[in-house]
């Protein structure tokens, strides 16, 4: 093969693939381990089964992960543009037909211009209550 028609930039063999597969899942796996033991260490005896037991332990951590993982994603501003004259979400679009009543989206725009988040969305809002945190 001539140089010019080489590869610039070798991809790696499947090996080495899954060679670094491997190795990102045992850190993965090793990181788990070390948190849901952070949080056994930390856990206080609950009535009903023993505190120490891997179960609890790493429902506790899944808790509080999601818990501290979710709970501020609830809050965060939606369109960080909202308010702006740059809003691209600015906008409504109504009709009226004959003598029925004017249909119009803002109903559904309106909380993301206003600038509202997850948790004040009209049906959103409802399911992300359920949502830890």
């Amino acid at each position: 093969m001539a140089r010019h028609a080489a590869r610039k930039n070798p991809t790696p063999s499947s090996g080495t693939r899954r060679a670094l597969l491997r190795a990102g899942l045992t850190v993965t796996a090793a990181g788990a381990a070390v948190a849901a033991g952070a949080a056994g260490a930390s856990a206080a005896p609950v009535a009903g089964g023993d505190p120490g037991s891997p179960v609890r332990v790493l429902t506790q951590a899944v808790d509080a992960a999601t818990t501290h993982g979710l709970g501020p994603v609830k809050d965060l501003r939606i369109d960080p543009l909202a308010g702006t004259s740059a809003d691209p979400l600015d906008n409504a679009v109504g009709t009226q037909v004959a003598d029925f009543k004017p249909v119009s989206t803002a109903a559904l725009t309106g909380p993301l211009t206003a600038g509202g988040s997850l948790g004040e969305l009209p049906v959103v809002g409802a399911v992300a209550g359920v949502l830890p945190g």
